[in-house]
């Protein structure tokens, strides 16, 4: 990246937390788009120096728009969306469809991803295979990390507010869920 660096935003996806990079070179309308340090867009030489540019983000390959706006004589205002969404507001419908949970196995960080609309669980960046059962109280998705038997646990909260609890444990000990 070089001086021309005008915005730089972290997005959370299954897959991991992607940097996204941008460079606006205002006088000379270059563009230049990097996701975790790798260039996916360049336009040199571009006369409009305002607009939008679409670019996708991670395994799934994640709609991302960078909006280029005049705010006043050479400033620039740029906003980041992802699946046509605002990325506080893709954060804040993310943070209702999925949860994480960090932890650190033999000595290794991870990061759990459940998308709670396919049960899907990833793992560092790689979708994990589970195996799903119906128990008397919900269901369980049960899956291994090296020599760790894991379960992700949804029960009915029982107040239709809060649905459904999802629940993650390693070798029978609940890990906390967080926030990103």
């Amino acid at each position: 990246m070089s001086n021309d660096l005008a915005a730089v935003w972290e997005v959370a996806l299954s897959d991991g937390v992607h940097r996204i990079e941008f460079e606006h070179g205002t006088t000379t309308g270059k563009r230049v788009i990097c996701v975790d340090g790798k260039e996916v867009l360049r336009r040199d030489w571009m006369f409009k120096l305002v607009g939008k540019e679409t670019f996708n983000v991670g395994q799934s390959d994640t709609k991302a728009t960078i909006n280029i706006d005049a705010v006043s004589g050479f400033a620039y205002e740029y906003t980041l969306e992802v699946n046509g969404k605002s990325l506080k507001q893709y954060m804040e419908n993310r943070s209702k469809v999925t949860s994480t949970w960090l932890l650190n196995l033999d000595g290794t960080d991870c990061r759990i991803v459940l998308e709670k609309d396919t049960m899907d669980v990833w793992c560092n960046g790689e979708k994990i295979e589970t195996a799903g059962e119906f128990v008397d109280d919900g269901t369980e998705t049960h899956f291994t990390l090296g020599d760790h038997n894991c379960c992700v646990k949804a029960v009915s909260s029982g107040k239709r507010r809060d649905g459904i609890i999802h629940t993650l444990l390693v070798d029978g000990t609940e890990v906390a869920e967080c926030t990103e």
